[in-house]
C-alpha cells in the first residue's frame, strides 16, 4: 500500500494497493528501488517517478517456510550492495517431540542447519534462491522480526523473540512465575559469525546470566558456559514480542534521540501482566552503543479500541524524511504519525 499526504494535514489523502495475496511484513526502501517480501520471497520494483510499481521482479526466491510460525522475512539493506534477511526457526526449544512435556532437545539441533539465522543476498541481482544464493551471516536465533541495519554504526542489529512454554513443558523447574517472567527478548548486535545461543541457552533477566535450556540439561539455576555465546546489549521482560527496529537519523526530534533505537513490542497474543504492548525508546550513540537506561515512548495502546474488546497493538515503526516517527498498529489496522514542535 501507498499513501501521500498531498495536504500536509498528517493524514494520507491517496492510498493505492498493489501486489499479490501473498505479501506479508518485510518492507524496505533504497533510493528509487523497494523491497517487499512473501513468506518465501523477496521482490524488488523501481519506483521512479510512480506512487506504485509498473513492474516488480522477484529478487530471492525459495526461502524456508515452516509449518509452526516464525515465517516473516524482514528486509534491511547496508547500503554496500547487501540485502539481509532472516529464516525463522519453526520450534520453540528444538524438542525431539515438539510440544512434549519432558521431551529432550536435540543435539545438535537440525534445525539450524537451514532455520535460525540471518542471510546475505545481493540487492542487485534479479533471481537469487536460498539454495544456490544465501551466504549465512548468523545463527542461534528463534525469530528475529525486528532485523536493522545501522548506518551509522556500520552494523546489523536486531531483537530476538524469546521462548515460551518453560513451566509447561517443564513444571519440575519452572513455575507459573518462571514462565511469565522468562526468558528476555533480547536486544543483540549481530556481528557476522555470531551464535546467539538458541535453542541451548536462553538469557535470564532477573539473574542478568545466561543459563542452560532445560531441553538440554538445565533447571533454572545452571548457567551456561562463560563467554561461548554474547549477552544481549539489553534484556527486556519475557514476552513483549519485538516486532520492528528502527534508528532515528532524522533532526526532528530533541537532540538526545538521534542515532537512538525506537522497537516496536507487540506484546504477546496472550497479556502477560505489562506486556499489552508499547513502543521503547533506546538512546545509543553513533558507535551502536547503548547510553542509557531505555523508556517506554509510546503507551496505552491496549486503550484505544472503541469497540468491545478491540485494542491496538504496535508492529513497525519507521522514520519520515521529515524526522516524523511512523507507528503501525495491526490491531486496529491504524498507522500513527508522531511528530514534535517545541
Amino acid at each position: 500500500m501507498a499513501l501521500r499526504d498531498e495536504d500536509g494535514d498528517g493524514v494520507a489523502d491517496v492510498i493505492r494497493r498493489f501486489g499479490g495475496a501473498d505479501v506479508d511484513t518485510g518492507l524496505a526502501i533504497d533510493g528509487d528501488r523497494l523491497f517487499f517480501s512473501s513468506m518465501t520471497t523477496i521482490y524488488v520494483a523501481e519506483l521512479g517517478d510512480s506512487l506504485v510499481p509498473d513492474v516488480i521482479d522477484v529478487l530471492v526466491a525459495d526461502l524456508p517456510e515452516s509449518c509452526c510460525g516464525h515465517r516473516t522475512k524482514p528486509i534491511t539493506l547496508d547500503g554496500a550492495g547487501n540485502l539481509f534477511t532472516q529464516v525463522g526457526a519453526p520450534s520453540n526449544a528444538c524438542q525431539a517431540e515438539q510440544g512434549r512435556p519432558g521431551s529432550p532437545g536435540l543435539m545438535p539441533c537440525t534445525l539450524l542447519d537451514e532455520h535460525g539465522g540471518v542471510f546475505r543476498f545481493s540487492a542487485s541481482a534479479l533471481g537469487q534462491s536460498h539454495a544456490r544464493d544465501a551466504k549465512r551471516y548468523s545463527t542461534g536465533h528463534r525469530n528475529l522480526v525486528a532485523l536493522e541495519w545501522n548506518d551509522a554504526a556500520g552494523a546489523l542489529f536486531a531483537l530476538m523473540h524469546g521462548r515460551d512454554g518453560l513451566n509447561q513443558l517443564w513444571p519440575e523447574h519452572f513455575t507459573a512465575d518462571d514462565d511469565a517472567e522468562l526468558p528476555a527478548e533480547e536486544f543483540h548486535r549481530i556481528d557476522e559469525g555470531v551464535d546467539l545461543g538458541w535453542p541451548y541457552t536462553y538469557y535470564d533477566p532477573r539473574r542478568n546470566q545466561r543459563m542452560v535450556m532445560p531441553e538440554y540439561g538445565g533447571d533454572g539455576e545452571t548457567p551456561a558456559e562463560p563467554s561461548r555465546y554474547p549477552d544481549p546489549l539489553i534484556a527486556f521482560p519475557a514476552h513483549w514480542a519485538p516486532n520492528d527496529l528502527v534508528f532515528y537519523t532524522g533532526t526532528q526530534f530533541p537532540a538526545r534521540y538521534r542515532n537512538g533505537a525506537f522497537i516496536a513490542f507487540h506484546g504477546a497474543v496472550t497479556p502477560r501482566r505489562d506486556d499489552v504492548g508499547s513502543v521503547v525508546f533506546v538512546p545509543m550513540n553513533a558507535a551502536g552503543e547503548v547510553t542509557g537506561q531505555w523508556e517506554v515512548f509510546a503507551g496505552g495502546f491496549e486503550r484505544l479500541g472503541t469497540d468491545a474488546g478491540a485494542v491496538g497493538r504496535p508492529s513497525g515503526v519507521g522514520v519520515g524524511p521529515d524526522g516524523a516517527l511512523y507507528i503501525v498498529d495491526d490491531t486496529g489496522g491504524r498507522i500513527w504519525k508522531v511528530t514534535y514542535a517545541p
